[in-house]
C-alpha cells in the first residue's frame, strides 16, 4: 500500500489500483477550472483510488464515482471515509452502475494504453492501463455513450494519450451530439508500460526510434443540446 498526491489531497493506494500520475494530476487542474458548487452532480469514471472524486467532493459536489473492479471501489471507499468526504462509490462497467442518471460533470482517466493482446485484460495490475492494440476499447464506449449522462449543458473531462489518436476521440464526441475540443496538452516521460513494450510500438508506428516521451491531452466536451 503507498501513498500518492492527487490535487493536494493523499489517497492510500494498493499496488493493484492505478495510482494517481501525470494524467491524473492534469485532469485535476482542469477540473479545477470547472464552475463546481455545493450540490453540482459530479460523475467519475474509472475512479482508480478516488483522487479526482475526492478533488470534486471537496468543493462541495455530490459525487458518484465507477470502477470496473472490487479492489478500486474498496480503495475509493476507503480514501473518502479517511478524508471524511461523502462519496457514492459504484462497482460496474463505464456507465452501467448510474443508467438513468445525469450529472453536471462527467471527468474520466480510463485505460488507454494501446498494448499487444487484442482484448481487455480481466485481472491484475494492467486492467487499469490496457486497452487493446489501439488503446481505444474503453475511449471509444465512452465516446458513444457520456452524452447519455450529462444534463443539458453538462460536461465531459476527459484525458488520454496522443498515441491512442485525439482525432478520433474528437470524432466520436461529435457524432455523439457533444461539442469537444483539446484544452490541455503536455509531454510526460514514457513510465514503466510503456518503455516495456517500446519495440512493439515501434514497430507498429506508433512512436519513432527515439521517442522516449508521450503527449497528454485533457479533452472537453459539452452538451449543449
Amino acid at each position: 500500500m503507498t501513498q500518492n498526491d492527487g490535487n493536494s489531497s493523499r489517497v492510500l493506494v494498493p499496488w493493484t489500483v492505478y495510482a494517481p500520475q501525470h494524467d491524473t494530476l492534469l485532469l485535476a487542474r482542469a477540473l479545477e477550472r470547472e464552475d463546481i458548487a455545493a450540490g453540482t452532480t459530479v460523475l467519475d469514471v474509472g475512479t482508480g483510488a478516488g483522487a479526482l472524486a475526492l478533488a470534486a467532493a471537496r468543493r462541495g459536489a455530490r459525487v458518484t464515482a465507477v470502477d470496473t473492479t472490487r479492489r478500486a471501489v474498496l480503495t475509493a471507499r476507503l480514501n473518502a471515509r479517511l478524508a471524511r468526504l461523502p462519496v457514492e462509490v459504484l462497482h460496474g462497467d463505464l456507465f452501467a452502475p448510474v443508467a438513468g442518471r445525469r450529472f453536471d460533470l462527467v471527468v474520466s482517466n480510463p485505460p488507454y494504453v494501446p498494448a499487444p493482446a487484442a482484448a481487455a485484460p480481466r485481472h491484475g495490475a494492467a486492467v487499469a492501463w490496457d486497452a487493446g492494440r489501439d488503446g481505444r476499447l474503453l475511449l471509444d464506449r465512452i465516446c458513444r455513450s457520456a452524452r447519455t449522462s450529462l444534463r443539458p449543458a453538462g460536461v465531459l473531462l476527459l484525458v488520454h494519450s496522443a498515441l491512442c489518436g485525439v482525432a478520433p476521440t474528437l470524432a466520436g464526441l461529435e457524432r455523439s451530439g457533444l461539442e469537444a475540443r483539446v484544452t490541455d496538452r503536455c509531454r510526460v516521460p514514457f513510465g514503466p508500460v510503456l518503455r516495456s513494450r517500446g519495440t512493439w510500438l515501434r514497430d507498429r508506428g506508433l512512436i519513432r526510434a527515439d521517442e522516449e516521451k508521450e503527449e497528454l491531452v485533457i479533452i472537453r466536451a459539452e452538451r449543449t443540446r
